[in-house]
């Protein structure tokens, strides 16, 4: 495994293999597209802190998948935050967006970053669009657990029935202005059938990934002086780990003007009617990137409906 000269915290999807263990994996860093997110809008800690583990958890399952279109991740609940979505394209696009109560964080003072806290019951979906002749696939899972890692091992474990660890981190900077966010997972694949007799040394080997695994400190996960190869090198060495080639990740709204534009004239008259401002225009707001359109009737005459 070659290491990494220099430091950086290049946003990307690192996948790599645990080659004597027989196991994959897939590690994640964000800073651009996460403060780019924390741009859009002024989040409280607990709901940016939130948001930086969302879209690490997203870019890492994402990047197990083969797909042409968009892989989304949505947590929806009942208590202060309400709703996280996040989108991944095939293409490495990614964006996010939270919806919360503004009173619960008012003050600053709460500390608690629990799912159970910050959703109450809820649950957490994942699905993957490929276009309008394509079936979409959709996983859902319980918000149960401490954090939104423990969600993921619940759905691997009952859904899809594959060991899986994942461990994900955020960091908030400057006011909350800027921040880092990381993530790793590792993935028992299913025993092959002609290698059944392997199952003992597989979980003996699951088992001692995951230690080492978790001997791993936040800190050093979002750590700028430690590359993706060092660490993973430091952690799986003695087991042979081999890198593939890594996914660049970079913020990107799919929001146009004729988008919204054609969803606005979908809407009878009477509502749109209900939408204008003192101005007589219909304003919209993207929730993701924060972009404003303003539209007058005569605008909206001529579009088609979506």
């Amino acid at each position: 495994m070659n290491e990494v000269g220099e430091a950086s915290f290049a946003d990307m999807v690192q996948p790599f293999r645990i080659e004597q263990a027989d196991l994959r994996g897939r590690m994640v860093r964000l800073e651009d597209v996460f403060e780019k997110v924390l741009a859009a809008r002024a989040y409280p800690p607990p709901v940016a802190e939130m948001l930086g583990e969302a879209l690490c958890l997203a870019a890492l399952l994402a990047a197990t998948l083969k797909y042409d279109g968009i892989f989304t991740l949505q947590a929806q609940g009942e208590g202060p935050i309400r709703m996280v979505v996040i989108d991944v394209t095939s293409d490495g696009g990614m964006r996010a967006h939270a919806r919360f109560d503004q009173d619960a964080f008012a003050g600053g003072d709460r500390d608690e970053r629990s799912i159970a806290s910050l959703f109450g019951g809820g649950h957490l979906a994942f699905t993957v669009d490929q276009g309008p002749e394509t079936e979409r696939y959709q996983g859902i899972t319980e918000l149960t657990g401490a954090s939104l890692a423990d969600c993921a091992h619940t759905y691997f474990r009952q859904s899809e029935q594959l060991q899986t660890a994942i461990m994900l981190a955020a960091r908030l900077d400057d006011g909350g202005r800027r921040g880092r966010c990381a993530g790793l997972m590792i993935q028992r694949l299913p025993d092959d059938e002609e290698e059944i007799y392997r199952a003992t040394d597989g979980e003996e080997n699951w088992r001692k990934s995951v230690i080492l695994m978790s001997s791993l400190e936040a800190g050093e996960l979002l750590s700028p002086a430690l590359p993706i190869n060092q660490i993973l090198y430091r952690l799986y060495h003695q087991d042979g780990v081999r890198v593939y080639r890594p996914r660049p990740l970079a913020f990107s709204c799919r929001c146009s003007r004729d988008k919204v534009a054609r969803t606005l004239a979908a809407f009878p008259a009477n509502e749109l009617a209900d939408m204008h401002t003192k101005d007589g225009c219909i304003s919209a707001t993207c929730e993701f990137c924060q972009a404003n359109y303003v539209f007058t009737d005569a605008d909206l005459s001529t579009i088609e409906p979506a």
